[in-house]
């Protein structure tokens, strides 16, 4: 897996798998780390990590190709208590 800066709170992550890659853009929202009380944390840290929780589970041909990570709980109402987990001070 490849993470790239696009913008100050944008990033294209590149996929490796068995079938090809598979390119993303994940927008970290503005606030969104604040309000999970993880201001400070590096945005492509947490992009990163949570491509890694999608990837258990689901396959990157399934990931979004284009999303805000703020849409991730919609989908995983697990994600947020595990990011907070990871990254909380």
């Amino acid at each position: 897996m490849k993470v790239t800066p696009l913008g100050p709170s944008s990033y294209r992550v590149s996929v490796r798998g068995g079938t090809g890659t598979t390119d993303h853009e994940v927008e970290v929202p503005a606030g969104f780390l604040a309000r999970q009380g993880l201001g400070g944390v590096d945005g492509e840290e947490v992009v990163r990590w949570t491509f890694g929780f999608l990837l258990e589970r689901e396959p990157a041909t399934s990931i979004l190709r284009r999303f805000s990570l703020d849409v991730v709980p919609r989908y995983f109402p697990e994600y947020l208590e595990q990011l907070r987990a990871r990254f909380g001070r």
